[in-house]
């Protein structure tokens, strides 16, 4: 690690981070498929492993690459909010972009896990919210995660684009040598989240996939309110890239700190390795990538493929509702020997893949070419960051 240099350019493009979506978008498919039961009726296994014992370490190796994979995508919308925000847009223009974004594909899904799904329809309440992206304030699984199971995080994703421009002016005034005072306090308040959630927190009922009350799996995790700590994280980190305070750490070194946060979540009480573990390595990775990129010195996820995969991250982790609990369905409770189960698990990707691209190519980019430019002649400012799906999760994603 070297001493801190001057600022980098506010107007670079940060490809890297598109390259990194995918990543983090793949490490939600592999979670899903590890599970043992699908959160939806009749609640057949997910994982295609006969051998018990395969089945239990895979689905122990990547009980927390969803999660992980979510967080990842929370933290990075703050940061490229922040770093491609234009002083002085409207808020209505802002808003209208980052509806465009997600909206479309979201309606989309609905429609065809509606389609899909009406067997395991929680009812109108569950479709109408999960349609207005509302079912995340809902603590009831049957709501929570009601249509297309994986667009729970996009109620999150919402309450951050309705926040950002309330945030974004009192951000820009923290003075730059308090603001790694405010990155600490977003850390420390993903902390607070969970002890809350552990001592104060009441639930009888188990979560499907994890050991803890379903009461407490929504508050420490699906609900959005508890998710503005990582977006603002995400959004001082930006800021102090931005004024050149972030430390020249190595590429490697901040691979090797995701995957010991990592390996501590698989050991820790479950509520908080769902954040707590992984919250500090996951923004340490995205300010180190985008720094680099900024300063011109690119990586291995800003190649032409991954940058090609991460713009079509958002629309394949929609997908993966369908693909992972409908096509899987289709399969019954067959289980089948490892190396055929691994064959499955490359064709529901690449099946997913797919339709994320159609989905991306046919749905979101038209849209966005429609919608999201202004009527009117751009305000005077610098021009944001090409970065797919910035601020999008859910994705996003688990």
């Amino acid at each position: 690690m070297s001493s801190i240099a001057t600022p980098p350019d506010r107007g670079s493009r940060l490809p890297s981070l598109t390259g990194l979506r995918f990543l983090a978008a793949l490490s939600v498919f592999l979670f899903h498929s590890s599970l043992a039961s699908s959160p939806l009726p009749p609640f057949g296994p997910v994982t295609p492993f006969a051998d018990k014992r395969v089945a239990a370490d895979y689905a122990f190796v990547l009980g927390h690459g969803g999660p992980m994979g979510v967080s990842f995508f929370f933290v990075l919308s703050g940061f490229v909010l922040t770093w491609s925000s234009r002083p002085g847009e409207p808020a209505r223009a802002f808003l209208r972009r980052r509806i465009v974004k997600i909206y479309p594909n979201h309606v989309v899904t609905w429609a065809v896990c509606l389609l899909l799904f009406a067997w395991a329809s929680g009812g109108p309440l569950a479709w109408f919210t999960n349609l207005l992206l509302l079912h995340g304030y809902f603590p009831q699984p049957t709501i929570s995660l009601s249509g297309n199971p994986p667009s729970w995080s996009l109620c999150s994703e919402m309450l951050f684009y309705l926040c950002f421009p309330l945030l974004i002016g009192p951000l820009r005034r923290i003075p730059v040598r308090r603001l790694w005072f405010w990155a600490t306090a977003m850390v420390v308040g993903t902390v607070v989240v969970q002890l809350i959630n552990q001592f104060l927190i009441p639930g009888t009922a188990r979560a499907p996939e994890y050991p803890i009350p379903d009461m407490q799996m929504w508050f420490g995790y699906s609900f959005p309110v508890n998710r503005l700590f990582e977006f603002v994280l995400g959004a001082v980190l930006a800021l102090l890239v931005r004024a050149g305070r972030w430390p020249r750490i190595g590429l490697v070194p901040a691979a090797l700190l995701l995957l010991a946060g990592y390996t501590a979540a698989l050991y820790m009480p479950v509520s908080y390795g769902f954040i707590v573990s992984t919250i500090v390595p996951i923004g340490v990775l995205i300010a180190t990538v985008a720094d680099r990129d900024a300063r011109g010195r690119r990586t291995v996820f800003g190649g032409r493929v991954m940058v090609r995969l991460g713009e079509v991250s958002y629309a394949f982790y929609l997908c993966q509702g369908v693909t992972l609990f409908y096509v899987r369905r289709l399969f019954g409770d067959s289980l089948f020997p490892t190396a055929v189960g691994v064959l499955v698990l490359i064709g529901l990707c690449a099946l997913t893949l797919l339709a994320g691209w159609l989905l991306h190519s046919r749905v979101e980019e038209p849209m966005m070419r429609r919608w999201s430019r202004p009527r009117r002649p751009a305000l005077v400012g610098p021009e944001p960051v090409t970065v797919a799906l910035d601020g999008t999760a859910n994705e996003k994603l688990a």
